[in-house]
């Protein structure tokens, strides 16, 4: 017959006992404190949009009389219809195709990295079945190449283990330029492309900022998207490069978290290394407070 386990070797972590408890409080908390925050601030902002459009359709009906109220809705419907299907009601049909080449490699990069600005969709039937299991692949694909890339350029990069053994001067250079690298790498590639795509989509500094960071977060709202404003002439490679450089930023991104760990540690190892041997060394000593030997007696 069997033995029943005792008490003590049960395992005590459950989901009450552990971190998971606390956690999960500041989960729901967070999330409660971000709604309360939306709510607050956008809520009298919609509410005002919505009033101020339904004044613009009774403005419109009022100056076209032939027009009533449901031919109206009728055409707002068509355009509402049109968005969704990532067509722009604004200009004509020379508008730039969001289905060429270019514009298909964005959408193949917002698929993969699951950012999913959510304002262009496939809308045959084909193309959603496709979307799915080219989702199911790419996804993982995606991820894999991403931390090999920053795992390779992190092993690159960063010395092996010994670099403890290396004299404190080379440590001191090899720190300096790893840091200095990095700023360099982070300012061409997360701080230098929002201010160009501000200048070529008439963006704010702020709003280009606001579009790298929810980008590159892989949140995609969609209310900021490149190439999309059919008053400016885009250069055809112009997504593509959007795309690519979405990639390189990810992968710069992986880089850093692998790096960054790795700079603060050595950093705060050599500033323990100088100052122990600055203890240890210490200032010289002044030759007038040295102690003095006593003086022999002279033997008659």
């Amino acid at each position: 017959m069997a033995q029943a386990c005792p008490q003590s070797a049960m395992p005590r972590a459950g989901l009450c006992g552990g971190r998971v408890l606390p956690l999960l409080l500041a989960y729901i908390c967070y999330l409660l404190l971000g709604a309360t925050v939306f709510w607050l601030l956008e809520k009298p902002a919609e509410t005002e949009s919505r009033d101020q459009f339904q004044l613009e359709k009774l403005h419109f009906l009022g100056n076209y009389t032939c027009l009533d109220r449901w031919a109206l809705e009728q055409f707002l419907q068509v355009i509402l219809e049109a968005w969704v299907k990532g067509v722009n009601p604004q200009g004509n049909s020379t508008n730039p195709s969001n289905w060429d080449f270019g514009s298909s490699f964005f959408f193949a990069g917002t698929v993969v990295t699951t950012i999913g600005y959510g304002n262009l969709a496939p809308s045959t039937k084909a193309g959603r079945a496709f979307c799915v299991f080219y989702a199911l692949v790419g996804i993982p694909l995606n991820v894999v190449f991403l931390n090999s890339l920053g795992r390779g350029l992190c092993t690159q990069l960063a010395t092996p283990e010994k670099w403890k053994e290396w004299p404190l001067r080379s440590q001191l250079l090899q720190v300096l330029g790893l840091g200095l690298g990095l700023t360099l790498g982070s300012l061409a590639i997360l701080v230098f492309p929002p201010m160009a795509f501000s200048h070529v989509e008439g963006w704010s500094l702020s709003e280009g900022l606001y579009f790298t960071f929810i980008t590159l977060s892989t949140i995609g709202f969609g209310d900021y998207v490149v190439g999309r404003d059919p008053s400016k002439l885009y250069v055809s490679e112009y997504r593509s490069l959007a795309a690519l450089w979405i990639l390189l930023a990810l992968a710069w991104l992986a880089l850093l978290f692998s790096l960054g760990p790795v700079l603060l540690h050595r950093c705060s190892r050599l500033w323990l290394l100088v100052r122990g041997r600055g203890l240890q060394e210490g200032p010289a000593p002044d030759p007038a407070e040295l102690p003095r030997p006593p003086k022999s007696p002279i033997s008659a």
